[in-house]
């Protein structure tokens, strides 16, 4: 067919190459013409200068012979629409107007995560996901909705939403060979949709369950039942939220807030730290506890997953007040604890000194001694490097990923944050596998040893440490040594990173920070580490990633041995404690590989290890919660 070189069919033609190109800016794929919609307005209310601009495009571009032929094919259609149109500027003007409209269409159409439905007879552009519609699901305050620009602004700025990116990204995670015909994927959505919409502003808890979810989308491919587990585990079976009153040395009364989230029971009773921290909440606890109860699963002695703690900062308490608060913060708690329903462990904040007052506490409550309830003294329970466990556990795991790159720790240069019990058992390990530590850090800075640490140097930041000083004040005994103010230990030269601090330490900076480091291996000794961006820095920079939920299984390990009775009845050797706990590693690392495996990650994959930490530990969740029924 010939078309026309002049007048209204000219210009139509070019309106639709025009529209076309606009469409593949996008990376759109037009299929058709449509139907003439308003997305946001009744019929009428478009801006009326609107009809008079031309739609602004960038230069034609050559193309290949199949867009082509589709330009062709749109440029007749519109030909033959043109034919039946009059001639009149009026029309002109609606004729420009119905190109928007129908390219709003197509692009809905296009678009995978929306959809076109009618509301009130007007049909509109809806989120797949939350199911609205709008600029914020509201009407667009500027007024002018049929402008093309300002339409592209309200989908995207909805597009750019928390909820609507983890549906992209689950969109482009579906085409995965592994993956199930029909779309989970929108049940997986909708998890994370119901969680958002409950617990709003529970930051530190959607994030995990972002984190969990992701990793378990092959998983609810193959499976769909496991939605409804999933549902059912995201809420806590319990939650004690309790106040905490108390009585300073100058006889002023104190209030704090006391948690206890107990998250899941299925596999045993719970086991979780207290952690007494200002920055405590309920979204931190939650986050820990949901933390917890993946990671006991995980380990080879199956546990049920708990968290809780105060707001109460202990730094620069005496003993006495310390003492009071723990006293009534047990006064509470110890209604829900016990050997058969909840053993508490020490966490960020409480060590040797609070876990005494509260076990003191709660064995005058109840009337009998539970050894198992701290561990943190030798002579409460029978593992003799229960302090050590999470710290070497985390050592010991680094090393399993060496052993199957075939290398070792030894000569490799160690960046470690944080410089509580973990990060210093984390050095003392280090220095015996020969490796050289070279930072630790604090709330207010890093400390950087180009000469590396050694045992009596570990010693001496203990003392520090014990007596609430500053690490600053190690500089001023080790000349080449140097402490930098506001600033992390990422940027430091090295071959592995130990992240043993507090949740989302590493952000994307960090992230980037440790890539250009030369960091090959990242063990997370606290949990949730990185925040979303970091963990997409280190995965594009195919950085491997030991992840808490695995590397920091240390301390389940050994609350389990102090379970076990003929631990409770004689005291373990350092070696033969030690010899255990590399065991339980060994296991914890290889059913993680084995579930990465098992659903298509390549073992050498920045993802592998994640991912099959979390499955391996839903899975067993799972088959326990079904066994066992809607309870």
């Amino acid at each position: 067919m010939i078309l026309p070189t002049t007048g209204i069919g000219m210009n139509s033609a070019i309106d639709d190459m025009n529209l076309i190109q606009q469409a593949q800016r996008h990376h759109l794929v037009v299929r058709e013409i449509g139907e003439e919609i308003d997305l946001e307005i009744g019929p009428g209310e478009d801006d009326p200068s609107f009809g008079n601009t031309a739609l602004n495009c960038p230069p034609l571009r050559e193309c290949s012979t199949e867009e082509h032929g589709e330009r062709k094919q749109m440029v007749v259609v519109s030909q033959l629409s043109n034919d039946t149109q009059d001639m009149s500027q009026t029309q002109q003007g609606k004729r420009k107007k119905k190109v928007v409209k129908r390219w709003r269409e197509e692009w809905a159409d296009t678009y995978k995560w929306a959809y076109v439905d009618v509301k009130d007879g007007t049909p509109r552009i809806f989120c797949s996901v939350c199911r609205e519609f709008g600029r914020k699901h509201r009407r667009n305050p500027y007024g002018n909705e049929g402008s093309r620009n300002m339409q592209m602004s309200a989908l995207e700025e909805h597009n750019n939403s928390l909820l609507h990116k983890e549906a992209l990204r689950l969109q482009s995670a579906s085409k995965d060979k592994i993956m199930a015909d029909k779309p989970v994927y929108v049940k997986a959505g909708s998890i994370l949709e119901a969680t958002l919409k409950r617990d709003p502003h529970e930051v530190e808890f959607i994030q995990a369950v972002q984190e969990v979810v992701q990793a378990l989308e092959r998983v609810i491919g193959k499976n769909a039942h496991y939605v409804n587990i999933m549902e059912r585990l995201l809420e806590p079976e319990r939650m004690i939220i309790f106040r905490v009153p108390w009585v300073d040395d100058r006889g002023e009364t104190h209030v704090n807030r006391g948690f206890r989230v107990q998250f899941n029971q299925s596999m045993g009773p719970c086991r979780g730290g207290i952690r007494f921290h200002p920055s405590m909440n309920l979204s931190i606890t939650k986050f820990l506890g949901f933390q917890q109860t993946l990671k006991n699963a995980l380990s080879p002695y199956k546990l049920g997953g708990a968290a809780g703690g105060s707001d109460f900062d202990p730094k620069g308490k005496t003993d006495n007040e310390t003492m009071r608060f723990c006293q009534s913060f047990m006064c509470e708690m110890y209604h829900y604890l016990g050997p058969d329903k909840d053993l508490p462990s020490e966490e960020m904040g409480v060590g040797t000194r609070e876990m005494g007052y509260l076990f003191g506490q709660y064995r005058r409550l109840v009337g009998h001694f539970q050894g198992t309830f701290t561990g943190p003294r030798i002579f409460w329970s029978g593992s003799s490097l229960r302090p050590e466990a999470t710290g070497y556990g985390l050592v010991f795991f680094a090393q399993l990923m060496l052993a199957d790159m075939n290398k070792e720790l030894k000569g490799l240069r160690c960046v470690v944050s944080g410089s509580g019990k973990i990060a210093l058992h984390v050095l003392e390990k280090l220095i015996a596998y020969g490796a050289l530590p070279i930072s630790v850090s604090d709330s207010r800075g890093y400390l950087v040893d180009e000469d590396g640490f050694d045992y009596m140097k570990v010693q001496f930041l203990r003392d520090i440490k014990a007596q609430h000083r500053s690490l600053r004040d190690y500089s001023k005994t080790y000349a080449r040594s140097k402490y930098y103010d506001e600033a992390k230990p990422w940027i430091e030269r090295c071959d592995l990173a130990f992240a043993c601090a507090t949740q989302n330490e590493i952000d994307q900076s960090d992230a980037m920070n440790l890539v250009n480091s030369g960091c090959r291996i990242l063990i997370e000794g606290s949990n949730m580490p990185c925040t979303p961006d970091a963990v997409q820095v280190l995965r594009k920079a195919n950085i491997l990633v030991a992840p808490a939920m695995a590397a920091g299984a240390g301390g389940v390990v050994a609350g389990e041995l102090e379970l076990n009775h003929e631990c409770s009845l004689m005291n373990w050797s350092p070696e033969d404690f030690e010899s255990k706990l590399q065991e339980a590693m060994k296991q914890t690392y290889q059913r993680a590989i084995k579930a990465a495996t098992d659903f298509g990650y390549q073992k050498e994959s920045p993802e592998a290890l994640v991912h099959g930490a979390v499955i391996s530990a839903f899975l067993t969740i799972a088959q326990a919660m079904t066994d066992q029924g809607c309870v």
